[in-house]
């Protein structure tokens, strides 16, 4: 009788700490299901102290201590900026204009010394703006001449143009070199007070461009008197079509060993531009794309 009672008390204790055990270990489950599954707040909840306590019995104890560390202090050499300003990184070359504006003292400050300047930059912008030169050429009457003598005029670019070298030149690089088309810039022109037909700045790109003909032959054959030369064709639309149409032409720029670059034009893409363009048999190297134009013309010329 006295076995029995011993053998019920002892199975009464492990009953209680198994269930003690169980209760903490679904505490510690509820707890990671608020933190996998619960709403934002409880997610921010911080680690219940019983349940940190119980996970990490054992380990924080048995870590290593951290290993000592050691401050170092790292000295930098501050690039140099070419063409910088100053400081907050503007830079600009020296055919940047710099308009100085002085900033007077604050009120009751007037009267006090200057001992210094502080410089602050900031980048400006100036919208396009035009001119129109007025050459006053002096009308001379002398004793010995019958009629008053007018200085002549400089010359001009265009005969009979109102539009000025850097008017042309600027027009061109606009265009060309920064693709803003004419009515754009017409449009511009308007903006900044000047009448001028459209018609007209059509005109003056033509006449300026055959100007220009000259280097362009003369740096054409430059480019074909390299060794190694090559050769490609570019679609450009060129020409009207008909109502709202325009023509498929094309661009056959030509580069060489010096650098260069020469764009030749063929309203097609036959092979006859190539025979054209290379009218003396070339001998060097022509690197050209799987054109089969290009195969066939090098079957023709041995060299």
């Amino acid at each position: 009788m006295a076995a029995l009672e011993q053998k019920y008390a002892a199975a009464v204790t492990e009953i209680a700490a198994l269930r003690a055990q169980l209760e903490a270990t679904q505490h510690e489950l509820d707890w990671f299901k608020r933190q996998l599954f619960g709403s934002k707040s409880e997610k921010r909840l911080e680690i219940d102290p019983a349940v940190q306590q119980s996970l990490f019995a054992g380990l924080i104890e048995d870590a290593p201590p951290p290993p000592e560390t050691e401050i170092v202090e790292i000295t930098r050499r501050k690039k140099a900026r070419n063409g910088a300003v100053n400081e907050s990184g503007l830079r600009c070359d020296e055919t940047v204009p710099v308009r100085v504006i002085e900033v007077a003292p604050p009120e009751g400050l007037e009267n006090g010394e200057i001992i210094a300047t502080h410089s602050t930059f900031r980048l400006a912008q100036r919208r396009a703006s035009y001119e129109v030169l007025e050459y006053r050429c002096p009308v001379i009457k002398t004793p010995t001449a019958r009629a008053p003598i007018t200085t002549p005029v400089p010359g001009a670019i265009l005969t009979g143009s109102v539009a000025d070298v850097s008017f042309l030149a600027g027009m061109l690089v606009d265009k060309f070199a920064f693709h803003l088309p004419l009515y754009r810039q017409h449009q511009r022109l308007v903006a900044g007070g000047i009448q001028l037909a459209r018609a007209t700045l059509t005109q003056l790109e033509a006449r300026t461009a055959a100007l220009l003909t000259p280097i362009h032959q003369a740096q054409l054959e430059h480019v074909l008197d390299s060794w190694v030369l090559a050769m490609d064709e570019t679609p450009i639309k060129a020409g009207r079509a008909g109502p709202g149409k325009l023509n498929k032409s094309y661009f056959w720029p030509l580069y060489g060993d010096a650098d260069e670059i020469s764009f030749t034009f063929s309203p097609t893409r036959r092979r006859q531009h190539i025979d054209d363009t290379l009218a003396e048999p070339f001998q060097g190297v022509l690197v050209t794309d799987g054109y089969a134009t290009y195969a066939r013309y090098a079957q023709g010329h041995p060299g």
